[in-house]
């Protein structure tokens, strides 16, 4: 026999999440009294503590209460599902997907992958979430998003070992630079061609350590003029003529907000790419919905 219920472990989620017994009865509309006596059941059930209780300063959880949190939301998901599909036996997906995207990968593709996902299953409620590396890998193991889109490169970033990637798609770094910069004449630069002239550096992790890491190999260092976490503020700058930069994602147009043109041009030496992978917590069971999330991105990422 079942020592705990679905009831308990939505308690115990939603007092994480709210961080608080008084907020999280607020939350789901009933006495407090109530929460924390189904929190402190599931707890003596358990045989562990899930959360400490700080006077006046909420709750915060304990290694126990964080893997368990991860485990409910799963849990929970499934069970909703289960009920969803007991309902309605057609073929159709219901549920919600939360989705976690790198912010320089997501104007390019996200919107066109989740339409077109959106209307082959019009009753899915799909949520995008943008986040640098860390708060998407953070997200994945808290439960919080289902799958993340990133860039990673193999022999410069060590994952997680409970993180499981599929490879989306590789492709090669460029330079950008401004048709009026000396650097435009050419074909293909050298990194070494490059160290002379000011960087306008995309300085958000990873892709900061991955563009310095290229110079790194060959013993260079960058001139490094400008420094900004966004994407377009140095596409900005580039066409402004106020340096160069080295990018991955390389957008259809080439003209920054202001209409300034921006030129595209290949790096000369044997350089490892940059890689966009679908991530998720290697331990999770999918959902039906999930698995057909995971199927649809492999078979239209680049379509």
């Amino acid at each position: 026999m079942l020592k705990i219920t679905l009831k308990q472990l939505q308690y115990f989620v939603v007092v994480a999440e709210q961080k608080s017994f008084a907020a999280a009865a607020k939350t789901l509309n009933i006495s407090q009294p109530a929460i924390t006596s189904a929190v402190s059941l599931l707890e003596e059930r358990l045989e562990v503590e899930l959360v400490l209780r700080h006077h006046a300063q909420g709750v915060t959880l304990t290694t126990a209460g964080q893997d368990l949190l991860v485990r409910s939301r799963s849990l929970l998901i499934h069970a909703k599902e289960l009920e969803i599909n007991t309902i309605d036996l057609s073929e159709k997906l219901h549920g919600r997907l939360n989705i976690g995207c790198f912010p320089t990968l997501s104007p390019m593709y996200m919107p066109k992958l989740i339409t077109n996902f959106l209307n082959k299953h019009n009753e899915v409620d799909v949520r995008l979430f943008e986040g640098k590396q860390k708060e998407l890998i953070n997200g994945l193991k808290n439960g919080e998003y289902d799958y993340v889109f990133m860039y990673h490169v193999d022999s410069t970033h060590a994952f997680d070992k409970d993180l499981e990637h599929y490879s989306l798609q590789r492709s090669a770094p460029h330079i950008i630079v401004s048709p009026k910069n000396r650097l435009s004449s050419f074909k293909n630069i050298s990194l070494k061609q490059l160290i002379n002239f000011p960087m306008v550096l995309l300085d958000i992790e990873p892709s900061n350590e991955y563009f310095l890491g290229l110079f790194r190999e060959k013993n260079l260092n960058p001139l490094i003029k400008y420094r900004s976490p966004s994407f377009e503020t140095v596409r900005g700058f580039v066409a402004s003529d106020m340096g160069y930069s080295i990018l991955i994602t390389q957008p259809k147009l080439n003209y920054d907000y202001n209409g300034n043109p921006i030129k595209y041009i290949p790096i000369k030496d044997k350089v490892e790419l940059g890689n966009i992978s679908l991530t998720q917590l290697q331990n999770r069971r999918a959902s039906r919905l999930m698995k057909s999330f995971y199927e649809f991105t492999i078979n239209n990422f680049i379509s």
